[in-house]
């Protein structure tokens, strides 16, 4: 049986960026979701501390170092520029694997640059 646990956490993200009228999606800067060890393409929720939306889509690489994060799409509709977001994904494995699993987890600044890893 294989559960599903944390892989990767994204704390303190502030969004600087919503585009409507686009496909879908949430761009992040390339840089963070490496050190976060999240793909392109990638499954993630999405949570808005500001308004307790969440939200499930799929992530693209923004510019590195540019610290985007820019809700595309649909989800455009729930969040504002400097609303703080906390990005989570997740793997499935099997529960003795699970235990042996850690979790990256980062933190970012009001500029999203990574404060804490």
């Amino acid at each position: 049986m294989f559960i599903e646990v944390l892989k990767s956490k994204i704390g303190h993200a502030h969004l600087t960026a919503a585009e409507l009228h686009y496909e879908g999606s949430i761009t992040i800067d390339s840089d963070i979701i490496k050190r976060a060890g999240i793909l392109p393409g990638e499954k993630v929720h999405v949570l808005n501390e500001n308004n307790g939306s969440r939200l499930e889509t799929y992530v693209i690489a923004g510019k590195p170092g540019s610290g985007e994060i820019c809700l595309n799409g649909p989800a455009a509709r729930l969040g504002f520029v400097g609303d703080t977001l906390v990005i989570l994904s997740y793997a499935m494995c099997m529960p003795e694997e699970a235990k042996r699993l850690q979790a990256k987890v980062i933190y970012l600044d009001q500029k999203n640059r990574i404060k804490k890893i």
